[in-house]
């Protein structure tokens, strides 16, 4: 019998793709990630379609576009009747499983995974809601500011490292669970780490991997305020980058500590492989590695994500298992093809209406020439919807508010020079702009979101008052069926729970 490949998807929180040693940095380390490029296929121009961890992900589990869903920003609700990959799966045979973050918002915290290991490290309700109306007024409990980069450096414990521990052990129990269970469907395994993200902060031990001094600094420098694009001068303003000074001490501490972050999940990552190899599911088992958006580091003199620039929205995506080619492909793709893509995998159809396109042929070696990544950013430092198009060498950013970008990145991978006024490149310019306003009705999207943060605010105002119930996830497990108890037979336990299973005496 051709059994159908298992699928295990590993990610990542803010990292972007050239801050991995598969990608060609010289620094970090992340030996698990580059041997896993090294026997499957990896993405060299892999886009977030919104560089901003919720709508991310929700793009990427319904594999439609955010504006279509109301996956504005990170306190967007993600409908409980759109389908996600993990409907379409666990319909098609799968169990579905998650471990990790994935940023749910609402009362709907499964979204079509059959089991959830652990609750989320971010909250489910509506109150992180930015609001354009206001837009000048920071929101100082929730909005990023400095002190991620200000106080970067070393401990050994933090809100993140008791997070993603425990997300990787349940990740590794939930393995050893599969490989004991009789039930005979396929499963699709989700683990999702909340590291590099900010606050930048690292455990002596990974910390210590690195020579602080070899740390490299950003390759474009702090850019003054009056060169900055309008949305760079508003992203300043809301991250609060310029309430105080940043050294370049401060900076190599938070680089310093991010590069340690990457070398953390790896470790973590790296166990996990190795337990799907003792587990004996190795060889039956697809594994994609990606994250849901990247960090500008310093870049720019910008932090964190939230922009269309390459530091911000290029991410990793590896792909290696069965029938998956080595090597290394170049077309533009982005997280709105993952949903096409585990259900090609997985044999399962996929819907008519999504936005993205199967990876399946480029896995197993073929051309797609010509592909586009569009993208949306709706979120708090906006003031307008911000749309993107990254086609062929050329980067276009479209935002009713603001004057046009277009970059060059075969010549201008820095993405320094706004060809956007340039008289040599008007019909470059007229030809994305027509895409643009093919693809999104700009004045409706904007009003859609204005719409909805408006209704937001009112939910939430209205639920923090008197008794609150809350929708964050609660894991449950129920004690009375687990280990030894006195309705099981000991025998039964301590061979059904044995791995590999041993034979009767």
């Amino acid at each position: 019998m051709n059994r159908r490949p298992n699928i295990l998807l590993l990610m990542a929180d803010q990292l972007a793709a050239p801050y991995l040693g598969a990608y060609g940095h010289p620094v970090v380390k992340s030996p698990v990630l580059d041997a896993l490029a090294e026997r499957g296929t990896r993405f060299t121009s892999a886009y977030s379609n919104s560089p901003l961890c919720a709508p991310a992900r929700f793009t990427m589990m319904t594999g439609r576009r955010n504006s279509a869903i109301g996956a504005f920003d990170n306190a967007s609700e993600l409908p409980a009747s759109i389908p996600t990959f993990a409907h379409h799966l666990r319909a098609g045979g799968y169990q579905t499983a998650l471990a990790g973050k994935m940023h749910f918002v609402g009362p709907d915290q499964l979204h079509g995974f059959e089991e959830r290991l652990t609750t989320d490290i971010y909250p489910a309700d509506f109150g992180w809601t930015p609001n354009w109306d206001d837009a000048e007024n920071r929101v100082d409990w929730w909005f990023h500011n400095m002190a991620s980069v200000r106080f970067a450096g070393v401990a050994d414990s933090s809100n993140q490292l008791d997070y993603d521990d425990e997300v990787a052990f349940r990740a590794v129990r939930k393995l050893r669970d599969l490989a004991r269970s009789n039930d005979e469907r396929p499963w699709m395994l989700t683990v999702s780490f909340t590291h590099p993200h900010d606050p930048y902060i690292a455990r002596p031990g990974y910390w210590d991997r690195y020579d602080h001094d070899a740390i490299d600094m950003p390759t474009v420098g702090d850019i003054p305020l009056d060169r900055l694009d309008p949305h760079s001068r508003r992203l300043r303003h809301v991250s609060a980058m310029d309430d105080g000074p940043v050294t370049e001490a401060h900076i190599r501490n938070a680089r310093h500590a991010y590069y340690s972050s990457i070398a953390y999940v790896d470790d973590q990552i790296g166990t996990i492989l190795r337990t799907l190899t003792t587990c004996g599911m190795a060889d039956g088992t697809v594994a994609l590695f990606t994250a849901d958006h990247g960090d500008m580091l310093g870049e720019r003199g910008l932090w964190y994500k939230m922009n269309f620039f390459e530091g911000a929205c290029r991410i990793p995506l590896i792909v290696a298992g069965p029938g998956v080619n080595v090597g290394s492909v170049d077309a533009h793709v982005s997280l709105v093809d993952l949903l096409p893509t585990l259900l090609g995998l997985a044999g399962v159809d996929a819907p008519h209406d999504a936005d993205g396109t199967s990876l399946v042929p480029l896995l197993a070696g073929d051309a797609e020439p010509g592909r586009r990544v569009y993208g949306e950013y709706l979120g708090e430092g906006a003031v307008a919807p911000i749309f993107m198009i990254r086609d062929g060498v050329h980067k276009y950013v479209h935002c009713d508010a603001d004057p046009p970008q277009l970059f060059d990145l075969s010549n201008d991978p820095l993405e320094l020079t706004n060809l956007a006024a340039e008289p040599a490149q008007a019909g470059t310019v007229a030809a994305l702009d027509r895409a643009v306003h093919k693809r999104w009705d700009t004045k409706a999207v904007n009003e859609a979101v204005l719409t909805s943060q408006r209704q937001r605010h009112i939910v939430d105002n209205a639920l923090r008052t008197g008794h609150r119930t809350p929708w964050d996830y609660q894991p449950f497990v129920d004690e009375s069926e687990r280990f030894m108890r006195n309705h099981f037979d000991l025998n039964v336990v301590e061979s059904s729970r044995r791995f590999p299973p041993v034979g009767p005496s």
